[in-house]
């Protein structure tokens, strides 16, 4: 770097210092830049591609990413944010269409703007023979049958793909028959059971696939994640080439990590996450830096930006915009569009803008809240300093998760990013795929390669399938895809509507329905607040009307775990550590009107709601005598074990790719089959998707880390910093910080 690079970036970095010299500046560190370590474009890149390319070199991972695809490799690309992962998987794409302009191509991505953004990068590029079009729920009927005809690069999503296609599949025939590759963008957000869905819907085209005589290559690029290899494994069924070797140039960048004023210690409560951030955001755009504040919802995102309006003068305030779900597609692609051309100064955005949109040149980019994994964080703040020094900053909400990174900055920035995890052969989402696929072509053992041998053995014992000498056929009627979608692993599923307009806002899983949606909740949707009138249990429906009080609802549940069976048992921390299924039967026994000022409670209603049970993955532990010496005593006991169960639970997002909301729990003095205290930590999702496991294999860490997190939060009997949970099925009652940091301090001393 030149001596006039360091000397902008220093007065870069001075336009944001004095922000940062409070006392809630838990953490400032800024990171060197890195080098860009580049590769000529190959020999043997088309010459009408090359003449098109605006630029005669590649960074390394994209000419090693071209050289896999080259050999016929699955390849799995990995690397950070602005790295050029897109130019890498489209580069073999384009080649082969200007070698061949009847191959095609087809591109999956999560989200429907991001299938824009792609489409307008395709056609900036003018590559020879390309005729790019978007296939989603959006395109026009009339469109449509073009599109399969002449369309050579198809841009669509998981869910088009599931019910838009592969049922209808006689019609993308000459596509199928032609398909030479399958690009799957932001691979790292198929995981959990959305996931677990997109992985059967990969092989169920890549069967099909076959079925036309194709043998496609699968192209998936992802954030920088742990596992890139094993995704590419879960996910699509295939061993991938991995290149996960990040050679793209780095500016240099300023990291902080701000934590909102302490104003009660007792209680462990702070000043307003969303007040700080549009605070620091409306300094940092006055002074002309463009700046983007993530925020965790739609609501959020709005009180941010109508804050942020607020502090600054009218011109910068006409220079700012939220940006959210629930907008039009044509004002989503405006503000994309304002953005890239720096018409805009700051944008709060929730995590919509999280992904691979091109959104310009920004210098500064604010999480409010940490997003869940590291791996979402990088990502956030990736999209700032890509022009020159760029600041990102955390700004911690009072969760346990965040003030535990506010006082362990290390465990934060020096952190692994997480593996993705995905579970495709889960019974709950493996059979309504076995059904779809076996309504596409008939399933025989033929069959094993692609949808794997849990397919065969399921389709065995699913009654609407019916064996034929060509193998399983559909037996039911219309189409299977449809019954299902592929955000939950049941289709037994309430439909929240609201009264005026009959609209339906969303669906509710069955066993989450009665603690969510029972009469008289306050349900959340998009960031909007709608009060249920009325649940009906035979119409499967919860009546909702647009709500605007100061309260909001907490069910009080009375749960039951049964061991199922034990898969393993290992001796771990001084006490013995099981992974196996169990079955949790849950009953919503009343909910709770909690002030939003406060948090104090209004009111206790009784529910009286039918009881829900499911089959899923847990870890469980019984601690030793000697562990609870001093601590077996009742109530301390209960709330020794309670208050453990949710600080273990806060933090084992840090361990699997999962949300806190994707955990439950339950600690008991007495367990009717182990006889003694013990702690059950089980996937919130029915059959599981494999984040207990990962908890039990880095189970000696995990306890460390909720030790530390404990010992480290200055209130003294247990605060939402540490030992409360915004889900506890108790209403947070029966809990002893100090005995729980105890026991965790004692399984600590005795790990192995």
């Amino acid at each position: 770097m030149t001596p006039g690079y360091h000397r902008e970036m220093a007065v870069r970095a001075a336009l944001w210092e004095d922000l940062f010299e409070g006392e809630e500046v838990a953490h400032v560190e800024t990171v060197p830049p890195v080098d860009a370590r580049t590769a000529p474009l190959p020999d043997d890149l088309h010459p009408h591609l090359r003449d098109a390319l605006p630029f005669d070199a590649l960074y390394v991972h994209q000419r090693e990413a071209w050289e896999a695809a080259a050999r016929g490799e699955h390849l799995i690309l990995s690397t950070g944010t602005a790295s050029g992962k897109s130019l890498a998987f489209n580069l073999p794409v384009l080649d082969a269409i200007a070698r061949e302009p009847k191959n095609r191509a087809l591109y999956l991505y999560p989200t429907k703007a991001l299938a824009q953004d792609q489409a307008r990068a395709l056609a900036a590029l003018h590559a020879p023979n390309v005729r790019a079009a978007i296939y989603d729920g959006d395109t026009p009927g009339e469109r449509r049958w073009q599109i399969r005809k002449w369309a050579n690069v198809i841009l669509t999503n998981p869910d088009m793909l599931h019910v838009g296609v592969l049922p209808h599949h006689d019609r993308w025939a000459d596509v199928l028959h032609n398909l030479r590759y399958i690009v799957v963008d932001e691979a790292h957000v198929y995981r959990g059971v959305f996931g677990s869905h997109v992985g059967n819907v990969l092989r169920r085209l890549f069967r099909l696939a076959r079925v036309y005589g194709a043998e496609p290559q699968f192209l998936l690029a992802s954030a920088t994640i742990a596992n890139p290899g094993e995704l590419a494994k879960s996910l699509a069924g295939i061993e991938a080439k991995v290149v996960d070797e990040d050679r793209a140039p780095r500016a240099e960048r300023t990291i902080a990590l701000w934590n909102p004023e302490l104003i009660d210690a007792e209680l462990g409560l702070r000043a307003s996450a969303l007040g700080d951030a549009s605070r620091l955001m409306a300094g940092l755009v006055s002074r002309g830096l463009r700046t983007i504040c993530f925020a965790k919802s739609r609501k959020s995102a709005e009180l941010i930006h109508k804050f942020t309006v607020d502090r600054v003068d009218s011109e910068t305030a006409a220079r700012l915009a939220p940006y959210r779900a629930g907008y039009t597609p044509a004002q989503r692609r405006d503000i994309e569009r304002r953005l890239v051309e720096g018409e805009l100064l700051g944008v709060s955005a929730t995590d919509a803008l999280e992904l691979g949109i091109d959104i310009g040149l920004l210098d500064c980019a604010i999480s409010v809240g940490f997003p869940g994994t590291v791996a979402s964080l990088r990502q956030q703040w990736g999209r700032a300093g890509r022009r020159g020094h760029g600041l990102a900053v955390l700004v911690a909400s009072q969760d346990a998760l965040d003030q535990y990174f506010m006082r362990e900055p290390e465990t934060l920035l020096d952190r692994r990013v997480e593996a993705a995890i995905l579970d495709h052969a889960n019974p709950r989402v493996l059979d309504g795929h076995v059904r779809a696929a076996a309504f596409e072509a008939p399933l025989d053992d033929d069959d094993r390669a692609t949808l794997g041998d849990e397919a065969l053995e399921r389709a065995a014992l699913l009654p609407d399938l019916k064996l034929t000498k060509t193998g399983y056929v559909w037996a039911g009627r219309d189409y299977p895809a449809a019954q299902f979608g592929l955000r939950s692993t049941t289709p037994d599923t309430f439909a929240v509507v609201e009264a005026q307009t009959g609209t339906v806002l969303g669906l509710v899983e069955r066993e989450r329905a009665y603690s969510t949606v029972h009469e008289g909740a306050v349900y959340l949707h998009l960031g909007e607040s709608y009060l249920v009138r009325e649940l009906d249990l035979q119409a499967r429906t919860a009546v909702v009307t647009p709500y605007k009080g100061d309260y909001y609802t907490q069910a009080k549940k009375e749960t039951a775990t049964s061991i199922e069976e034990t898969l393993r048992t290992e001796r771990r921390c001084g006490l013995d550590l099981c992974f196996g299924r169990i079955s949790v039967t849950e009953r919503v026994v009343a909910y709770q009107k909690k002030s939003v000022r406060d948090q104090s409670t209004l009111e206790t209603v009784a529910l009286d709601l039918p009881e829900t049970s499911f089959e899923t993955e847990a870890i469980w532990y019984v601690p030793e005598l000697e562990q609870l010496e001093g601590l077996e005593k009742m109530p301390k006991l209960l709330g020794t074990l309670h208050a453990a169960e949710h600080s273990m639970i806060a933090l084992l997002p840090l361990w699997a790719m999962c949300d806190r909301w994707d955990i439950g729990g339950l600690s008991t003095n007495i367990h009717f089959q182990t006889d003694r205290p013990t702690v059950f930590i089980y996937d919130g999702h029915p059959g599981g998707v494999g984040i207990t496991e990962r908890g039990f294999n880095a189970f000696e860490g995990w306890v460390e880390d909720t030790a530390k997190m404990l010992e480290g939060c200055p209130c003294s009997d247990g605060c939402p910093s540490c030992v409360q949970s915004p889900k506890c099925g108790n209403l947070n009652e029966m809990l002893d910080k100090d005995g729980a940091l105890k026991l965790l301090r004692r399984m600590v001393a005795t790990a192995c």
